[in-house]
């Protein structure tokens, strides 16, 4: 028999989502950082999608098993919560070390930290979302969350410039050539992802497990050996609809690696003409990008409450689709703009997409999967996103100089049009009848 969940205000749904502000915080720095970092410390252009690896992989690895574990897990303080809170807590030590890594080897060493970090926070997260809210109110929890998300990297992305404006000198820069303004934007960090997941848990707590919940539970067999057993399972007896999203998400994520990597390098050769680490352009590049990544955040902030009416009205599809569709011809038109005033209007679009793709294939997969297998298809789901981003770096440097010309710019094309074709198969999928009805 399904238990009716309580049913919380907005407000309710606010304060357990805020954990996922100093989550996104984190992959917002990742994503306008890590690149400019590596080429600070002397990686060559080509090789940078290697360099991007331990994203995908640890997401690969941690996060179908740290779901599962979850979906098994009774202890004193809930059943998700001691995941994200030593995630929480590991992620703000990596963070703190980053931007003081002397050699490339120990960015790339400390980047694998930090990602298993967050991986061990993300998918057990977006569990304890599905199981503290009904699912008539999946919606606005999963966009809620999909709003912090554009939140949290908005401010990531800024930061920078932040400390510009506030006095720090944008040319500082360490023995490593990392601008004193990254270093301090890790810091900030730190301190985000860590009190923003601990507020949440002093606010709103987990539902208590149902006795026949726990009885489920311990009549399961235990260990590592039978978690691997349940993720097999899981893929074996995986729902219609979630085999469906995935060409959707190896379109999607496939583009979007490609634009995090290189977008930074793009503007700097679009708009500052230079291709050199240690020139003030690059430096300015680097701004720019954090500037342009803060708005397009900040679009996606606004557009995930924006979009909840849409997605009730129209369908999480055709929503996702049309925003996907937006993104596409951004990205095409970035490497045709030469004036930076014009760069704010594809960011309009990515935006949208990023709102959408933080919440509506959340919204779409959560009607089609059992509620007692919630954890760990969440986490395989995650398999969906970097399956396409290990894909992607063991592909694009093989015709990086060939096909793309050795040209940044390329790559963003290449990234528009994958994400037309994302669009295009969002109309393949066929949603449980419950999502319908849901959402």
């Amino acid at each position: 028999m399904q238990i009716k969940k309580p049913h919380l205000s907005f407000w309710q749904i606010v304060n357990m989502n805020f954990g996922f502000f100093g989550i996104q915080f984190s992959f917002g720095l990742q994503q306008s950082s890590m690149s400019p970092i590596y080429s600070y410390l002397g990686a060559d252009e080509a090789s940078l999608p290697y360099l991007w690896l331990a994203g995908p992989v640890t997401g690969l690895l941690v996060q179908p098993i740290i779901g599962a574990m979850s979906d098994r897990t009774i202890s004193r303080w809930g059943r998700r919560t001691p995941y994200f809170l030593i995630g929480a807590i590991l992620c703000s030590l990596g963070l703190l070390a980053m931007p003081f890594s002397p050699t490339l080897w120990m960015a790339a060493s400390l980047l694998w930290i930090l990602d298993a970090a967050n991986n061990v926070t993300m998918e057990p997260y977006r569990a304890y979302v599905s199981d503290r809210l009904d699912k008539s109110q999946h919606s606005i929890g999963f966009l809620t969350q999909s709003a912090f998300t554009g939140l949290g990297q908005t401010l990531a992305y800024l930061t920078p410039s932040i400390l510009v404006f506030a006095g720090m000198n944008k040319n500082a820069v360490n023995a490593s050539n990392i601008p004193h303004i990254v270093i301090a934007a890790f810091l900030i960090g730190a301190v985000f992802s860590l009190g923003s997941v601990l507020w949440t848990l002093k606010t709103t707590p987990e539902l208590p497990m149902s006795e026949q919940e726990i009885a489920v539970i311990r009549s399961q067999a235990q260990g590592f050996q039978h978690t691997l057993t349940e993720i097999f399972v899981a893929i074996k007896e995986m729902p219609s609809t979630m085999k469906q999203l995935a060409w959707m998400k190896l379109f999607q994520w496939y583009a979007m690696f490609c634009y995090w990597q290189y977008i930074m390098l793009c503007l700097a050769k679009t708009i500052f003409a230079t291709n050199d680490p240690a020139s003030e352009g690059f430096r300015d590049a680097g701004l720019l990008n954090g500037q342009l990544g803060a708005f397009y955040n900040f679009i996606a902030f606004i557009a995930a409450f924006a979009l909840v009416p849409f997605a009730k009205r129209l369908g999480p599809k055709i929503v996702h689709s049309v925003c996907l569709v937006l993104a596409g011809i951004g990205m095409l038109l970035i490497p045709e703009i030469q004036n930076k005033q014009w760069l704010w209007l594809p960011m309009l679009g990515i935006g949208l997409a990023w709102a959408s793709i933080m919440g509506n294939p959340y919204i779409m997969l959560a009607g089609s999967i059992p509620k007692e297998r919630t954890g760990v298809y969440m986490g395989i789901f995650n398999m969906f996103i970097v399956i396409p981003m290990i894909i992607q770096i063991f592909t694009l440097p093989l015709f990086y100089r060939g096909l793309l010309g050795a040209n940044p710019e390329n790559v963003i094309r290449l990234a528009g049009i994958l994400l037309l074709f994302a669009a295009a198969s969002v109309g393949f999928v066929k949603l449980q009848k419950s999502s319908v009805d849901d959402h």
